[in-house]
């Protein structure tokens, strides 16, 4: 099976350099809304079994929008277990804010998840946001599907792939996180062992300009 990772579209609040977890959400901006077009007509032709989007509007929104464009327009399933990191006090708080108050906790979310301790703001911890993801996917084993589109956020998803592809959690996010509309593919036989064959890939919208 091959499962298409891509991170909701650019909101207000990723403009702003707010903190969206789990329990916050944001408009798409316009430009986000021009940029998942681009990326819808370059997946329309992966042919999906089945399209899975976090239950935040974000996220909905974006898949509904790479949905139009795919002969599997009307198959979308909403999951909660694919919500982004519940962030607790973080929520919709300034980045640079707390990156002032709390360096150290703030620099170990973004860089060494290791040594990030979520109950200074009651958020959720590394292995809670990761597991059910990974539990989510490996439950498609029961599946006969070939191609799969995971529609979810920016750091849960950054997490939950490398752990699938067995990274240790210091290296969970220390070379950045998932850009907005971007697409990380991963293929497994078993969904145990899992192959990276593209991340954090923005290609298509250099593409798709010069094809015009």
């Amino acid at each position: 099976m091959k499962l298409y990772f891509v991170r909701h579209g650019k909101t207000e609040w990723n403009l702003e350099g707010r903190f969206q977890g789990a329990s916050g959400d944001s408009p798409l901006l316009q430009s986000s809304l021009e940029h998942l077009e681009l990326l819808a007509e370059h997946l329309s032709t992966v042919p999906f079994d089945k399209i899975y989007t976090s239950d935040l509007p974000r996220a909905y929104k974006t898949a509904k929008i790479i949905a139009k464009y795919n002969s599997c327009k009307e198959d979308i399933e909403l999951s909660e277990n694919l919500r982004e990191w519940r962030l607790g006090r973080l929520e919709g708080a300034k980045i640079a804010t707390m990156q002032a108050i709390y360096p150290q906790q703030i620099d170990a979310f973004r860089n060494n998840l290791a040594k990030f301790n979520p109950d200074v703001f009651d958020a959720e911890s590394v292995n809670q946001t990761t597991n059910r993801v990974i539990e989510f996917v490996r439950n498609l084993k029961n599946t006969n599907y070939e191609n799969v589109l995971i529609v979810g956020h920016g750091a849960n998803l950054t997490a939950s792939i490398r752990r699938l592809l067995g990274y240790d959690m210091p290296l969970l996010r220390k070379d950045g996180g998932l850009s907005n509309a971007s697409i990380t593919l991963l293929e497994t036989k078993d969904f145990q062992h899992f192959d990276l064959l593209a991340w954090n890939d923005l290609s298509y919208v250099d593409e798709l300009a010069l094809a015009e």
